[in-house]
C-alpha cells in the first residue's frame, strides 16, 4: 500500500461530498489527519491522481459484524432460524480454530475495502485472530472477544475463562492503533446475570466498548419479561449493564419508548441491521423515527455473512431508508443524506467512487443527484485511503492478497466444512 508520508494526495477535477453531504467539485487535497482542503495546484503533494471519473465521500462504518462467518455464507439456506442454527451454525463453530477465524476475517477484510468500509466492530471467537487480520489489512477495527455461558472452542472452560483472557488482551492491547479489543457479550438469553456483570464491569475497566444483541427476535422479549419481569433493555439497565458509556446494542428491533429512552441516557450506539433481520424472517425492525425521537444515536451493521450473505454496507444504507419508509408508510424518512450520514458517522477516511458506472448516470446540474445515486443505486469502490495508507486502487485491492485469500478460504471450506 502507498502512504501519504505527510504530504497528502491531490485528486484533480474531481467531486467530493464533505461531511455535511455539501458537494465541491475541482482539485481536493486529501491529508492524513483525515481532512480535506482545496488545491491550489502547486503544493507538494505525494501523490497526483486524475479524479474525472471518481466521487470522492468519506468511508461507510459497519457497527456489528461477524467477520469470520464468511465461513458460513450459503449454507443453510431456506431454513428456519433454529434448524440453520442447529443444522449448520452450531456443527461449524464446534471446529473453529483461531487459524480458521484468522484467514476468514482476512477474506471479510477483502470485502469491506472493495465495497468501501473501512471500519468494522467485530464480534465473534478468538479475538486475537480478528483483530491480527484487521491490522494486516490496514482497516480500523473493534474485536469484541464473545463470552457465553456454555463453553465454545475459544475458552472451552466456559466464561471466566473468557473474562479472564480478555483481560489480558485489553491490558496488552492490540499492537495497532486503528485497532483496539472490546467486550461483547453474546446476548441475555446466553449470559447469565452475574456474567453480563462482570462484562460491563471489565469493559468500564478497560474503557473498552461493550458489545452485544438485544431484542432481535419476539420470543427474545417474551422469554426475558417472563423471567425477569422486564423487557430486554430494562434488564439490562435494571443490572447497570448501561452504565459502561461505551455500548453498542445490535439490533434492537422490539423496543418500546422507554427503553429507547433508556439507550438515549445511556449514549449506547444502537446498530439496525435490516437485511440480516429480513433474510431470519424476525418479522420487525427497528423504528428508527422512534429512536431518532427518543435522541439515540443509530448506526449500521450488516451482521455476519451466514445471516446477511454481504458485508457491503452500502446495500446495508439503501435497505435501512427503503425497510423504514415501507414500515412506517413514509416516503420522506431517511431521504439520502440522513441515510449516508447514518452509513458513514464518525469516518475518519476516503473512498474514491466510480462516476463513469451507469449507474451512476445521470449525474444531474452540478452533480446533483450523485448522492441519491450512490445510495439507492450504488457504483464500485475505486480507492480508499485509510489514516493515510491507501488500502485499494483502480478497484484492486492492495493490502490483502485476495488471490491467495480466497484459495486460502475455499481449502478450509472444502477440507473441515464440506458436510456442512
Amino acid at each position: 500500500p502507498r502512504h501519504m508520508d505527510e504530504a497528502p494526495v491531490r485528486y484533480r477535477d474531481t467531486r467530493l461530498i464533505d461531511d455535511d453531504c455539501r458537494m465541491f467539485s475541482g482539485d481536493v487535497l486529501l491529508h492524513e489527519d483525515g481532512s480535506w482542503s482545496e488545491s491550489n495546484g502547486d503544493e507538494d503533494v505525494r501523490h497526483d491522481i486524475d479524479g474525472s471519473t471518481r466521487l470522492i465521500t468519506r468511508s461507510l462504518q459497519n457497527w456489528h459484524t461477524h467477520l469470520a462467518m464468511v465461513l458460513n455464507r450459503g449454507i443453510g439456506e431456506g431454513l428456519d432460524l433454529q434448524a440453520w442454527l442447529e443444522q449448520s451454525i452450531f456443527p461449524s463453530e464446534e471446529r473453529l480454530t483461531a487459524e480458521y477465524v484468522d484467514i476468514a476475517t482476512q477474506a471479510a477484510c477483502a470485502e469491506l475495502i472493495a465495497t468501501g468500509t473501512s471500519f468494522a466492530c467485530d464480534m465473534y471467537y478468538f479475538p486475537q485472530s480478528m483483530a491480527s487480520a484487521l491490522s494486516s489489512s490496514g482497516l480500523r477495527g473493534i474485536s469484541c472477544g464473545t463470552i457465553t455461558d456454555f463453553p465454545t472452542t475459544s475458552y472451552p472452560d466456559g466464561p471466566q475463562q473468557a473474562l479472564s483472557r480478555l483481560d489480558v488482551l485489553l491490558k496488552e492491547g492490540t499492537g495497532c492503533e486503528r485497532v483496539e479489543y472490546g467486550v461483547a457479550p453474546h446476548a441475555i438469553y446466553t449470559c447469565a446475570e452475574e456474567t453480563l456483570r462482570a462484562a460491563s464491569e471489565l469493559a468500564s475497566k478497560h474503557d473498552a466498548l461493550l458489545h452485544t444483541h438485544i431484542s432481535e427476535t419476539r420470543k427474545e422479549v417474551a422469554d426475558c419479561q417472563a423471567a425477569h419481569g422486564r423487557y430486554p433493555v430494562e434488564y439490562l439497565d435494571s443490572i447497570d449493564f448501561l452504565d459502561h458509556h461505551r455500548t453498542a446494542l445490535a439490533h434492537c428491533g422490539w423496543l418500546k419508548k422507554n427503553e429507547m429512552r433508556m439507550l438515549a441516557a445511556a449514549d449506547a450506539k444502537a446498530v439496525h441491521c435490516p437485511l440480516s433481520n429480513m433474510k431470519l424472517g424476525i418479522g420487525g425492525t427497528m423504528s428508527y423515527p422512534a429512536m431518532r425521537e427518543a435522541g439515540v444515536d443509530v448506526r449500521l451493521g450488516t451482521d455476519g455473512a451466514g445471516t446477511n450473505n454481504s458485508l457491503d454496507l452500502l446495500q446495508e444504507a439503501k435497505m435501512a431508508s427503503l425497510v423504514q419508509r415501507h414500515a412506517h408508510w413514509d416516503s420522506t424518512l431517511l431521504d439520502q443524506v440522513e441515510t449516508w450520514r447514518m452509513a458513514t458517522k464518525g469516518s475518519q477516511d476516503w473512498v474514491a467512487w466510480n462516476l463513469d458506472d451507469m449507474r451512476m448516470r445521470p449525474h444531474g446540474i452540478d452533480g446533483r443527484r450523485l448522492l441519491a445515486n450512490l445510495v439507492y443505486s450504488g457504483t464500485d469502490c475505486l480507492d480508499m485511503w485509510v489514516g493515510g495508507e491507501e488500502l485499494r486502487h483502480g478497484g484492486l485491492t492492495l493490502s490483502v492478497d485476495v488471490e491467495a485469500t480466497a484459495s486460502a478460504l475455499e481449502d478450509v471450506v472444502g477440507e473441515y466444512y464440506a458436510d456442512i
